[in-house]
């Protein structure tokens, strides 16, 4: 019984049902992602107007990152399904308080200065997930024939994005924001390893139907997800809200890289 992440993705990758899922669920996470970061550019306070630029290019890249997974769904021939609720990890982080609400960026009043500094550590957070996992993709999977190409584009972004978070959370703490940085970071981050647990216990269980697999690997792989989540709650949230200075200075200070490949 090999449960290796390799050979778990590559399973899912060859199944057109679970990999519909996959990239179904994916490409609604990056469009949501997407607006959220259109909104938030939209209103960032005027003291803040420097940062809207980046702050656009973050969503520009996620809603780049959606057109992906459609394509890659459109040249297998498959049509997205719907994103079940319970594996909707940006609905059921909203839900736990972490981030800005959908309401508040609706409305048309600007963002203050907190409200950039909660964007920016949930972004810290989630964005040090993303690159995590897209660097497990890129790992295994970075000269697939089918989603290679897609896979070192979006980690590469998401390294940016990771990055980016990073300088502009340690600019707000040297203006005297830390303690309300350190604050929101550690709740971001152990309402996201909760979040995580159970989206990915979510995925894989659909992933198991639709794959037919036994209740014995199910098992295994149930156990697994929540072995990783009781090493993250005893400490390993703590490497969500480290802030060091980045390799990438101002990773979005430019244009979004174009994806036309993939349109």
């Amino acid at each position: 019984m090999m449960l290796s992440a390799r050979s778990l993705f590559q399973e899912i990758l060859d199944h057109d049902e679970s990999f519909r899922l996959f990239c179904s669920i994916a490409a609604g996470g990056e469009s949501q992602g997407g607006w959220e970061n259109g909104r938030i550019a939209a209103l960032v306070p005027a003291s803040e107007r420097a940062l809207a630029p980046k702050i656009a290019r973050h969503g520009a890249d996620e809603d780049k990152h959606g057109r992906i997974f459609r394509a890659l769904l459109k040249k297998r021939g498959l049509e997205p399904v719907e994103v079940p609720p319970e594996t909707d990890y940006t609905m059921l982080l909203e839900r736990r308080g972490i981030g800005l609400p959908h309401d508040r960026l609706r409305a048309d009043r600007p963002l203050t200065v907190r409200d950039v500094i909660t964007y920016l550590a949930h972004s810290r957070v989630t964005e040090q997930r993303a690159a995590e996992q897209m660097e497990m993709l890129r790992r295994y999977f970075a000269d697939h024939p089918d989603v290679g190409r897609a896979v070192r584009m979006i980690a590469g972004d998401e390294e940016n994005h990771l990055a980016y978070t990073h300088e502009e959370l340690l600019r707000f703490a040297a203006a005297g924001h830390g303690r309300y940085i350190q604050r929101t970071l550690r709740d971001c981050a152990l309402a996201e390893i909760r979040v995580h647990r159970d989206v990915s216990l979510a995925v894989m269980a659909r992933m198991g139907r639709l794959l037919g697999w036994s209740r014995a690997r199910s098992a295994l792989l149930a156990a697994g997800i929540r072995a990783v989540y009781a090493y993250e709650r005893l400490g390993g949230w703590r490497r969500m809200v480290t802030l060091r200075t980045p390799e990438r200075r101002d990773a979005l200070g430019g244009p979004a890289a174009p994806a036309a490949e993939f349109a």
